[in-house]
């Protein structure tokens, strides 16, 4: 199976997204089920949630 292709390159964050990022967060899931539900990479997933002061659970 071949890696996801991410078309959404340096697309800035809409509101719906940023909530839903809050929202999956919150309930603690893992960075890589967070990063597919929102088709962004972890990379962009990870420094959003370090910029708006969340954690994100280290499962995988």
């Amino acid at each position: 199976m071949s890696k996801a292709k991410f078309e959404r390159h340096r697309e800035p964050w809409r509101a719906d997204e940023v909530q839903k990022l809050h929202v999956l967060a919150k309930k603690g899931m893992a960075l890589k089920a967070i990063a597919r539900a929102l088709t962004r990479s972890e990379e962009s997933v990870k420094d959003r949630a370090r910029a708006d002061g969340l954690t994100i659970a280290k499962l995988h």
